[in-house]
């Protein structure tokens, strides 16, 4: 087909011609001295997309799914008790994955459409005397559906009655796109990924663990390897990373969507990924009205 085939689903999303211009380099020694004078800024700039100062951020060469695994496998323990919803395609993986992983999955049922049901959950958590949920899950916004959830709501729900339960965050699809504010709303694990708001190719896996989340991988008994945090830590720290990372593809380029998004530059196509993310362009102009946003031409 001549010119060039934009992209119209729910994600991935269409990669502008300036991240994919970035991506374009030869391979590069992921060993190099000059390394982290690259990675230690990008770390920092990611936790203001998260709107987080105090949060940490990991970066896998995963999908989202890779940063799910990493953020339950940190934290939680065989056995322990979550509180999930399912409303859509992907947050039912999300319970499904949890269940494979040996926890004691309290899962609603929530007809798609909906999104998670905040007052349910509060009569939950009051209910739960003895603090047994270990963590609540809360996919944002529904890639499936395109139905975007009160995170604040659920923060609320917690302190009400002053659990101490994790509260998890599916941001997937929301992250970059619509309205997250991770230490405002009290997240402790924020899991998104490159192919959405972003505007990169699939193959990042971008996880954001606040300190109490951090503080729970002392303890923590699931297996891990690829994704244990405390690898990352050791060589992230450092500037470098435990493994191959994706250095000459995905990693190249978020420098670019981080700083159009954290440093106010002028904007390339802002690219919907759900027909909810209509919301994209009113959240970015409300919060930075000097930015211009255009579609790139092909």
């Amino acid at each position: 087909m001549p010119g060039r085939n934009f992209l119209f689903i729910p994600g991935p999303t269409n990669v502008p011609r300036r991240i994919q211009n970035a991506m374009y380099v030869e391979q590069e020694d992921m060993r190099a001295m000059d390394l982290p004078e690259f990675t230690k800024p990008l770390y920092e700039d990611l936790k203001k997309v998260f709107k987080t100062k105090n949060g940490r951020i990991f970066i896998f060469p995963a999908s989202g799914t890779g940063g799910w695994e990493s953020a339950v496998s940190n934290t939680l323990n065989a056995g322990d008790k979550v509180l999930m919803s399912g409303f859509g395609h992907f947050s039912n993986l999300w319970i499904d994955l949890c269940q494979r992983w040996g926890l004691d999955v309290q899962a609603l049922e929530v007809d798609w459409g909906e999104g998670v049901p905040v007052e349910k959950y509060a009569e939950i958590l009051v209910a739960d005397k003895n603090h047994e949920i270990k963590a609540v899950f809360a996919t944002q916004n529904e890639t499936a559906t395109g139905v975007a959830s009160d995170i604040a709501g659920v923060r609320k729900a917690l302190d009400a009655c002053s659990h101490p339960a994790l509260l998890f965050v599916d941001g997937v699809s929301s992250v970059a796109s619509i309205d997250f504010r991770m230490d405002e709303w009290g997240v402790d694990l924020c899991v998104s990924g490159s192919q959405k708001g972003f505007m990169l190719p699939t193959g990042l896996g971008i996880v954001c663990a606040s300190e109490k989340a951090l503080a729970c991988r002392e303890n923590s008994n699931l297996p891990k390897t690829f994704f244990d945090w405390n690898d990352q830590i050791k060589t992230n720290d450092l500037g470098y990373f435990p493994y191959t990372p994706l250095r000459a593809n995905p990693v190249n380029a978020v420098p670019i969507p981080v700083s159009v998004l954290t440093k106010r530059i002028r904007v390339l196509p802002v690219y919907l990924c759900s027909l909810a993310a209509a919301e994209v362009t009113p959240h970015l102009l409300t919060e930075n009205p000097q930015l211009f946003l255009s579609w790139e031409k092909p």
